[in-house]
Formats: structure tokens, sequence, C-alpha cells
């Protein structure tokens, strides 16, 4: 790979545009904000040399290890997906783990990919992970989900009968123990926290909190897995998993595709402010993870493992 061409403008999380505002009779010009939503590819690197790996250095804002440009041996996409731009290591690095393809033991390093071949302006939409072994892993799941959009996920790429063989149920006694007052507060602090939201009103966010409703990390995308696939890939990166002691809430409804990721980092506790699906209730409730639903206005409803939601 080569770094010799100069960066191409790098994407931000909102987009400019010129829009007509048509209120009554009057009809004026203004500029307005957009979510930004571009594509995402996801390339898996084998290190051409088994144990000559080593750590790199955390990027500036401390989140992930990156290298300026990824040699390697055998290498392949395993997926393009439409996020919002930002967190994108974050995101490579959660989306893999949640699909059970890699460990935190397996990750080398990130990067966007400087491949000669690779158009100018994809620069900063395609990013390499490299792994610490010599050889990629069998991605037979993923084979069948090569596109996935900003509002699905990878569809259906595991089902209840995969995730036995590789998550196992979350742990009763977990110690985790929330009160209604503190579930109450979330999509509030949620929402003060969702800067982008503010100048687009276009973005699904995921919240990682305490059980006393303090809020950890946020992450925004167009899509609501995207979101909680950065959440997992900064907790992967910053070496805090499993977040058996966490509370998730997402914006929207909770999916089975989200369920799923919350299910592989350890999340015991998962709050959406809308529906869950039927699909995501099974889930929850195979794997003893507590479930909430409907989170607003000082209600929710409790689908599974209700023992973790502590009596007021």
């Amino acid at each position: 790979m080569s770094t010799s061409r100069a960066d191409p403008p790098r994407p931000g999380p909102s987009t400019r545009a010129r829009v007509l505002t048509v209120s009554g009779d009057t009809v004026r010009e203004r500029r307005d904000d957009l979510a930004t939503e571009e594509p995402l590819e996801i390339r898996l690197s084998a290190s051409r040399h088994v144990g000559s790996a080593t750590p790199r250095p955390r990027a500036a804002d401390g989140s992930v290890p990156t290298s300026a440009g990824i040699p390697g041996g055998a290498h392949r996409t395993v997926a393009i997906t439409m996020r919002t731009p930002g967190h994108d290591f974050e995101l490579a690095a959660g989306f893999l783990y949640g699909e059970g393809v890699i460990t935190p033991g397996d990750l080398s390093s990130i990067a966007y990919c400087t491949d000669e071949d690779l158009p100018r302006e994809a620069r900063y939409n395609t990013v390499t992970v490299r792994l610490r072994q010599g050889r990629l892993p069998e991605l037979p799941a993923l084979d069948r989900h090569f596109m996935t959009s900003s509002a699905c996920g990878v569809c259906g790429s595991a089902g209840l009968e995969v995730l036995r063989d590789r998550c196992a149920p979350l742990p009763a006694d977990a110690g985790v123990q929330v009160a209604p007052k503190v579930l109450y507060g979330l999509p509030d602090r949620l929402r003060a926290a969702q800067s982008v939201f503010g100048k687009t009103g276009g973005l699904h966010a995921a919240g990682l909190f305490t059980a006393a409703g303090d809020l950890v990390a946020v992450r925004e995308d167009v899509g609501r897995h995207n979101a909680v696939d950065k959440l997992v890939g900064w907790a992967l990166m910053t070496e805090r998993l499993p977040l058996r002691d966490s509370v998730l809430l997402v914006s929207g409804r909770s999916s089975y595709e989200i369920a799923q990721k919350a299910l592989s980092a350890g999340i015991p506790v998962v709050c959406s402010v809308s529906a869950p699906s039927s699909l995501a209730v099974d889930l929850a409730r195979e794997f003893g993870m507590t479930l909430v639903g409907f989170l607003r206005d000082e209600r929710f409803n409790v689908y599974s493992a209700p023992e973790r939601i502590a009596a007021s």
C-alpha cells in the first residue's frame, strides 16, 4: 500500500444542503444540515508473518490502534454497510466482534485502506482490519449477506441455533439492579448527548449507562445497529468487554440484530424507546437478557428477565 497520494476530504457526520422551507403562504430558501450516509467497506487482512504483529499505538482520540497502511498476506472484503462517518474503526471492530468473526486477541491493527487500486474518493470509506493470525477465518454466515443497509444490519446472519454455539446465557446473578426511576431518566440523557441529532434530526443513537444511570458512552449513526456496533467496538478497543454491569439504550426499536450484538458484548439490560421485535424477545428470554421496550413518558414494558428491575 502507498500513502503518496494526497488525502481526499474526509466525510463528516453531517452534510450541508440548500432547501426550500414552505410554511403557509411563505416560501424561503435556507441552508440545512443532513445526516451523512455513505458506504463503509470492511476488509479483513491476515498477518504475513504469524506472531510478528505488535499492538499499534492508540489514535489521537485514544479509541483504537491504527497504522498508516497495512501490508500483509491474504485479505478479503467481508461487508459493505451504509453508515454515518465517524468512529469507523469502532464500527468495523464492533461489527466483526458481534458477528463472531474476531475475538479481542485476534486484532492487530485497524486503518483506512490506501491500496493503489482504490479510488481516491473511497479512501475514508474503506477500512482494513488486520488480524494477528496468518490465515483468514471461515466466514460462511457473512457470505450470504455481503451488502448491508443502514436500516436492518446483517438480517438473519445468525439464528438462535448459531448463537447457542458461541454465546452462553447471561448470569442471573450478574449483580445489575436498575430502579425504574433510573430507567425513566435515560431517554432524556441519551437525547441530550446526541450532538449530531441536534443538528440534523436524522440519526439514531445507542447509549451505554451504568446501573445508576450515569452515561458512559454514546454513539450516533443513520443505522441503529451501526450505533451499537460502534459502542461494542469502543468497548473492545478499550478492553472493557464483557459489559456485564451495563445498561444499553437504543433510540427506536430493539431488533434481533441489536439483541444479538448486546448479547455478544455481555450486556444484561437492553432498553429501547420503541417496541422490540418478536425474535429479539425470543433471544432475550432464551439467554436471560432483560429486555425493556416503550421506555418513555415514565413508563415501560419488561419482556424478559424482570428480576434485574429493582423494586421502587
